[in-house]
């Protein structure tokens, strides 16, 4: 096994471990859902989940039709932090639980966050 190879797991595991460290605090319900944000090379991806009926509440995507692919990755999370606030207000939603799933708080995570804060989310 190369070094590279070898890294790339070790990373693989820590960030595997972070996360199952912060799901054991965190939960979501239906009045304070839990905000998943997952990144990809190319996508991201939200969720607001409501662990205790054990589905999932809004869930929206840079795969949507008519999200603008065209604009940076970073613009893409704050937009789609946005989209998910404005959604989940429509729900009746105004606290959530935010769950990086193990990520670190910078880039696209943070833009997402920023982005549901700014359409008036609190967490």
């Amino acid at each position: 096994m190369d070094v590279q190879n070898r890294q790339q797991k070790q990373k693989a595991i820590a960030q595997r471990r972070r996360r199952h460290r912060i799901r054991k605090r965190i939960s979501g319900t239906a009045e304070r859902p839990r905000l998943v944000v997952r990144r990809s090379l190319r996508n991201i991806e939200a969720q607001l989940v409501d662990d205790v009926a054990g589905h999932s509440i809004i869930g929206l995507s840079t795969l949507a039709k008519g999200f603008n692919k065209q604009i940076p990755r970073m613009q893409q999370g704050h937009e789609l932090g946005k989209l998910i606030a404005s959604k989940a207000k429509e729900q009746g939603v105004e606290k959530v639980v935010f769950d990086r799933a193990g990520l670190i708080y910078h880039g696209v995570i943070r833009a997402v966050a920023e982005g549901a804060r700014e359409g008036g989310l609190q967490f």
